[in-house]
Order: C-alpha cells, then structure tokens, then sequence
C-alpha cells in the first residue's frame, strides 16, 4: 500500500476523504472493500485526529480520546474484528471532593453516591425525549426541551448547596465546557444510550482503554485499506462541478474525484471554501460550534499513590483528576477543566495548584498536554452540543451538499463525542459516497 501516493497521480479516483480521524479511516476501509478507489487527504503529520498516542512523561499516553466501553456497539465491534483488547483503568482507592468551602475525603463510593442522589433524577427522562437512542431526531418530543442549558435545569431542579455544586461540577466535566449554553438534550442523550444508566455512562466515559491504545486500533484500520493517502494537505477549498469533486490544498495541491467525503471538526468546516456555498443552515451550524473548550493534562506525581479520584468546582480551571499509572516509582494521573483559556496546562506550578486544592502532599513533576481549542485543525475537544443545535442543525449538518458527503463524531447520530460515534458516521458516509459513485440509492 503506497500511502505516500502524491495527489497528483491520483486521476480517476471514485472517492477523496478529507481527514484521517476514525471516520475518514473507516469510511476509506468501508469504500475500498467495495472495490472503490480511494484517496485520504490530512493535515497532520499523523493519522488519529483528536486521538493521539504520543511518549510523554515517560511513557506512551492518550493525548486526545481516549475510553471506549462495550455499549458503544462500533467501536467494540471493530476491538473484535481486529482481535484488539481493553484495559481498565485502575480502581480508585481515595476519593476527594470540594464541598461547602472545604477539601472532603472519603471512599469513591461516598462521591458517587453524592453525585448520584441529584443524577438519577436529573437523568430520568433520557429514554422519554429518546427512545431510540441511535436516532435522536426520530421524536419531536426532545425539541420540548431542546432549549434548556445544564446549568438552568440543574438549578430549577435541586437547590443551592453540595448536591447542586458536586452534580454541575460532574456535567461540567462531561461536556468539557461552561454550562450555561450546554444543551440539556446532549446530556439526555447520552444516558439515553446507557438504557438511562447515568453510572454506566460515566464508567464508558473514563473506564476501558483500547490496548496498545487508540493508535493500535487507527493503524489497524488504516492497514485493512488500500487507499492512497497525503499528509500535510490542509484542505482550503472544495469545488464540486456537478461531475466531480476537488479538494485544493493551502499550498495549491488538488485532488479530484467523483465525490467527497469531509471529515473535519465542525469548529474548522468554516474555514474551509466550498463552491457552490453550503446552505445557511449547515454554515450558521458550525459558526456557532460546540460548546467544549476545555483542556485535558497528563501530571506526573513524585512517588507512588494510592489511585484516586477527584472533583472540585464546576468553574476552577482543572475540576477533575484521576489516576492512571504509576511508572518507575511515580504517579501519572490525567487531569481535566472547563475552560482553556483559564489555565496554561503546560505550566507545572499552575498545574499543581489546582490539584493541591483537592489531593494533599502532591509534588507535580511534569506535565504534558496539547491546547486542542487554539489547535486550527481541531478549535475543540471532544463534540458536545449547545442549547438548540439538536432542532436546527444536526439534520442540516450531515445532510451531503451536491457530491460532497459529511461524517464525523460532530454530527454522529448516537455517541457523538466518542471514537465510536466516529466510526458510525464513517460507515454511514460511505454507504452515501457508494451510492454516489454507483448512482444506486444507499442501502439503509
């Protein structure tokens, strides 16, 4: 397989994808199983988008995405098809937690019994406004509520104090983002794809990694396919003439096909020039974007710990910490916050003041991260929606424009966010993209 192919020499091709995330990956693998030709186009130096395995502190670590879990149904069948297992990360031992002003410890289990007793409630109606949680625009139901933030509805539902601080802390985390625009239809939905479950979807958020890490299930996929593959093409316009699809580079390369399938994140679609324009809905969709802004931070610890977990306030600029690894006589714990304009992750002292807030005689060595909000190629961490998107733009922001096709987890129908809702959109791209190049509709 030449994946170093030029696009120049890539006349005649059935099938260009923008973007070597999971679901430019799969969708490629999918499209070449069809006998289809195919050429990925990336930006990076890399394939993975917002995952990343990168040698860090010592040892390899998930720099972006990062947990997969056996109820996101894509992913783990593709765990199973490549013959890929999971590890666990380690069971918490100590818990810490901010409450009413002061640092609190206990068992895990005392912290997730206080965020449990306001979640179940808050959660309850998942499976009303989503009875099929793989097609969350099957019922009208959700538009009810689809302009309602976290933030509103937790503090309609419960009053001030440790319950309401400890639950907006836990959404806080979820979203990676401020509640105050955070859509309370992307909260349902994810619970809604857990059968309701809010505690098995927090274990299918930061539980089970990929063995050999998300790197090894990329490469996997990228080895099952034939497609020619670009790096350091950064995709600047798309022309589609009605016949055929080219895709020109900010350096000037062009790559024509008979269609494409883009796979950006959403924050970057507007930079990107399409001829003829897209729709004003799928446009106003991504300016407005997403709402995750956060910042993700690998810390290693002096000396072994006890593994841990912990959960300040909604708004400090790292409110979550857990422990991952210990290397060599040291703790490797990965960190979490809201907002990452408020803290320069790749500070240590910054680093370690916020987890002194919470854990008591740590001693911060070393950090790693990657600003994934100021990264051009990416302007966000993981996809989570904003108050209003589910009604007026994810039908508009899937939808194909003329012989351009759009996947990604942005707009992924069930577990948008995660690698698998990637691969699902990926799969869905290509039986579209199959039918383009076959002029036979796609099999549903």
């Amino acid at each position: 397989m030449d994946q170093e192919r030029s696009a120049a020499e890539n006349d005649g091709l059935d099938v260009i994808i923008v973007g070597a995330g999971f679901a430019g990956l799969t969708a490629a693998r999918e499209l070449n199983r069809q006998g289809l030709s195919v050429h990925i186009v990336e930006a990076r130096a890399r394939i993975g988008g917002r995952t990343w395995l990168d040698h860090r502190l010592g040892r390899d670590l998930e720099i972006g995405g990062t947990w997969v879990h056996w109820t996101q149904p894509y992913v783990w069948a593709e765990l199973k098809r490549y013959g890929i297992g999971t590890v666990p990360s380690p069971e918490p031992q100590q818990a810490f937690w901010w409450a009413d002003g002061a640092r609190r410890a206990g068992a895990p289990a005392d912290l997730l019994e206080l965020i449990g007793t306001c979640n179940a409630q808050f959660v309850q109606d998942s499976r009303r406004y989503f009875p099929e949680p793989f097609s969350p625009l099957a019922s009208d139901d959700f538009k009810e509520i689809d302009h309602i933030a976290v933030q509103d509805r937790i503090r309609e539902q419960f009053p001030a104090g440790t319950a309401r601080d400890i639950l907006e802390s836990f959404w806080a985390l979820n979203f990676n983002g401020p509640l105050e625009h955070a859509a309370l239809t992307q909260a349902l939905r994810w619970v809604a794809l857990t059968n309701g479950d809010w505690a098995v979807s927090f274990e299918a958020c930061a539980t089970y990694k990929i063995q050999g890490g998300t790197a090894a299930l990329a490469n996997a996929i990228l080895q099952d396919t034939q497609a020619g593959m670009d790096f350091g093409f950064t995709a600047a316009g798309i022309v589609d003439d009605g016949h055929s699809v080219t895709v020109r580079s900010t350096g000037g390369r062009t790559v024509t096909a008979k269609t494409a399938i883009v796979t950006v994140p959403m924050h970057v679609l507007p930079g990107i020039v399409f001829e003829p324009p897209l729709p004003p809905a799928k446009t106003d969709g991504a300016r407005r974007g997403q709402i995750s802004k956060g910042v993700k931070v690998w810390i290693r610890l002096r000396g072994e710990r006890a593994p841990f977990v912990a959960l300040g306030n909604a708004d400090w600029p790292l409110n979550f910490f857990q422990a991952e690894y210990t290397l060599d006589g040291d703790t490797i714990v990965v960190g979490f916050g809201p907002d990452a304009s408020k803290i320069d992750a790749a500070d240590r002292a910054a680093v370690q003041a916020q987890l002194s807030r919470l854990v008591p005689g740590v001693e911060v060595l070393e950090v790693a991260t990657h600003d994934w909000v100021a990264d051009p190629l990416a302007g966000e961490t993981w996809p989570m929606h904003r108050t209003g998107f589910l009604a007026n733009h994810l039908a508009a922001l899937q939808a194909g424009h003329g012989n351009v096709l759009f996947a990604g987890s942005d707009i992924a129908n069930g577990w948008g966010g995660f690698i698998d809702g990637a691969i699902e959109s990926g799969m869905e791209a290509a039986l579209e993209a199959a039918s383009i190049v076959s002029g036979r509709p796609a099999l549903r």
